[in-house]
């Protein structure tokens, strides 16, 4: 590459040559996200058509995770694309929860929460790390990362709180606002000791309203990447019974315990 500007005189038009390589960027980690996703359609509870519906709310995420840096200019370049990269992967962990749900419907709540978590967190974890590449991870990518795992562990603690705080009764307005309060108080939870420490820090001159700033903003963007599976789960029959089993809401009761009849004893024969 050649630098050229005109200086009018001032000096030569024309910068010394340096030479630059440029590879092809691969399209193989952007694409090995897509194809786990895949894999988890092939299995056998997901061999039906319905359960391929699940593409729309993950190709919703990853269409907003895919915007350009001139749509919304909050963050410089850099950080603003790994924080689009971070919600693309809180897509596919969700996506992945969707998909394996079928194993966890009905389990014990504990289990069923360990589950979203391990699922979440090993398919997100991986999609954000293939997709920053390991030659380019620094601050701002951990600390992203960091955020990812923290997003992860407070939707499914919310997602297994709602459930329970709806008492095994399905409806989507009820499930709906107790997830939004779950997601409010488990975030203030987590950002409460920071904002502590910074208080005693700072000697109480850290602002209220940036705190709860930080709240609505990690809010929103938690409860923006599971709605599109919320309402999918919603609208469609075959993941609104997953649903059901995942949180435990409408549970079927216990089948009847069958007793043995008791044998008919003979009347004792008189002579």
């Amino acid at each position: 590459m050649v630098a050229y500007s005109d200086l009018g005189g001032l000096g030569s038009k024309q910068g010394e040559p340096v030479l630059y390589e440029w590879l092809m960027p691969s399209l193989i980690a952007p694409v090995l996200p897509w194809l786990a996703i895949l894999a988890l359609l092939m299995l056998k509870p997901n061999r039906c058509a319905s359960a391929w519906w699940v593409l729309i709310p993950l190709g919703c995420v990853a269409g907003v995770a895919s915007a350009p840096q001139s749509v919304v200019e909050l963050l410089p370049s850099s950080q603003f694309e790994i924080l689009l990269d971070m919600i693309g992967a809180l897509g596919f962990g969700l996506a992945a929860v969707w998909l394996l749900s079928s194993y966890l419907g009905w389990k014990h709540r504990m289990l069923a929460f360990l589950g979203m978590l391990l699922a979440q967190e090993a398919f997100g974890l991986v999609a954000f790390a293939l997709r920053q590449g390991w030659e380019s991870i620094g601050p701002e990518t951990l600390a992203l990362g960091m955020f990812l795992a923290v997003s992860v562990l407070v939707i499914s603690v919310a997602m297994s709180l709602a459930g329970l705080m709806c008492r095994g009764r399905y409806g989507w307005l009820r499930l709906s606002l107790w997830l939004i309060a779950a997601l409010v108080v488990v975030w203030l939870l987590i950002i409460g000791p920071f904002l502590i420490i910074m208080l005693l820090v700072q000697g109480g001159n850290f602002p209220m309203s940036a705190l709860f700033g930080f709240v609505g903003v990690t809010v929103g963007i938690t409860l923006g990447v599971l709605l599109p599976f919320l309402v999918l789960s919603y609208v469609n029959g075959f993941y609104r019974e997953r649903l059901k089993g995942l949180l435990h809401l409408d549970g079927t009761a216990a089948p009847p315990m069958i007793t043995p009849p008791v044998p008919a004893i003979a009347p004792a024969s008189t002579s």
